[in-house]
């Protein structure tokens, strides 16, 4: 089994991929469906599934009620039980029951509590729901920094009122297009009735396609590229449907559920279609970060280990680059740039780079290119490298450890020796030295 296993992955990476298409792309394909059943193995993507499962729940009738509120306003709000409709389609004959229930649950909380101070409870409950979903894709893009409070509050309560409203107005517009009269007789036409009942059956499943695509490239804290976001919103969205396709017939055929579970039953089947949609979600989500981020595709979401020296080196460097042209015109360094110019991966260089912002030597612009966050002079070279040794003054273990003197006598020649290696030298000085040295080869050449 074990040589098997190391066939198929010397199949899978081998050291230069094949010129064929034909034999390149079953390749690169395998890549991505191997990657995507570790993520899903590993049980990570499947406990914040589940935590967002219990999360729904609470915060699906909070939602909906706001969401219902600014629909009645601009008299919207009747095209809501179709779109929650078309999400419990799969529940087979019970869907129109649990979406009246809902409905009726919106109602209610529209009409009485949305009038009250309890609308900030209904705020609350939204946007924690909003915090768990970027926290879920936060992870899968191994981001670190979720959004500010001010930032959440304003874009995500604007995407939660001005999302349905969307939504609504678009199969609106289709209701009400397909019901003209020019579209009526072509319809009597083929094959333009055949293609317009085609597209109109199709509407629905864009919509989702274009929902996940937008999530995609919204809600996580990072860029995302637009190409990257559609190509796993067509993923996702297809997967979704095909999807509640087999899930239908599976209600339809588990008779026996009912009959154990009475009338739990349409609880327990929503909670499991519900996990598996977010399941579908947060894969499209993986999917779309491997696609943008390739290189990730051969490792799990656990990083390995750099060496000491490796983490010296790329902070030296990280620094030096982005000091010597961080005020040209026109340029500044992002992590992934920054990688590639130092030839490393970017998620060996991220954990560094995330230290010297945290320690205060780096900052990202509104464009996250990054830049010295204090002046050249005034950045020493053993800071740099105290911040990646883990030596930064001021800072502690967690728990003190009383150390053998004998330890700490050599650990402390290490850090003399480090320290009369660098003496005072500042990043002005590397900077410099960097200058002086392009300029000898110039000449000399």
């Amino acid at each position: 089994m074990e040589q098997l296993t190391q066939r198929f992955l010397a199949w899978l990476w081998p050291e230069t991929l094949p010129e064929s298409p034909a034999q390149r792309v079953p390749i690169l394909i395998a890549r991505y469906v191997f990657a995507l059943l570790r993520e899903l193995w590993t049980g990570e993507l499947g406990l914040r599934a589940t935590g967002l499962v219990y999360t729904t729940m609470l915060s699906m009738v909070p939602l909906l009620a706001l969401s219902f509120s600014v629909l009645k306003g601009f008299g919207f709000h009747r095209q809501l039980e179709p779109l929650l409709l078309s999400f419990l389609q799969p529940l087979g004959p019970r869907a129109e029951e649990l979406t009246t229930n809902i409905i009726g649950f919106v109602d209610n909380v529209s009409g009485s509590t949305l009038a009250s101070v309890s609308l900030g409870l209904l705020l609350f409950t939204a946007l924690s729901m909003a915090q768990r979903v970027e926290d879920s894709f936060n992870f899968v893009w191994r981001v670190d920094r979720p959004r500010n409070f001010t930032r959440r509050f304003s874009e995500y309560l604007s995407v939660m009122l001005v999302g349905p409203l969307i939504m609504a107005i678009a199969m609106g517009l289709t209701a009400s297009v397909a019901s003209t009269a020019v579209v009526e007789r072509l319809q009597r036409i083929d094959p333009f009735g055949s293609l317009l009942v085609t597209l109109g059956q199709s509407i629905p499943y864009l919509l989702v396609i274009g929902a996940f695509s937008f999530l995609y490239a919204f809600v996580p804290n990072t860029t995302v590229r637009v190409r990257s976001a559609l190509f796993g919103g067509l993923l996702a969205g297809m997967s979704w449907a095909a999807t509640g396709e087999i899930f239908a017939e599976f209600v339809a055929g588990a008779s026996r559920t009912e009959a154990i579970y009475s009338g739990f039953a349409i609880v327990l089947v929503a909670m499991m279609w519900l996990y598996i949609s977010w399941i579908i979600l947060l894969l499209g989500a993986q999917f779309v970060f491997y696609h943008q981020n390739p290189e990730y595709l051969a490792l799990s979401h656990r990083t390995p280990g750099t060496s000491n020296e490796l983490r010296e080196r790329l902070a030296m460097s990280s620094m030096l680059l982005v000091a010597r042209d961080f005020d040209q015109p026109g340029h500044g360094w992002r992590e992934q740039s920054l990688a590639a110019r130092i030839g490393v991966p970017r998620h060996q260089l991220e954990p560094i780079i995330t230290m010297l912002t945290d320690a205060g030597l780096l900052a990202a612009t509104t464009e996250q290119r990054l830049v010295p966050a204090k002046a050249l002079q005034r950045i020493t070279l053993a800071e740099i490298l105290h911040v990646v040794r883990g030596t930064t003054p001021g800072r502690h273990c967690a728990v003190p450890v009383t150390w053998n003197s004998t330890i700490e006598s050599v650990n402390q020649r290490i850090n003399d020796a480090i320290l009369g290696a660098v003496a005072e030298q500042t990043l002005a000085d590397l900077v410099a030295e960097e200058a002086a040295r392009e300029q000898s080869l110039k000449s000399t050449a």
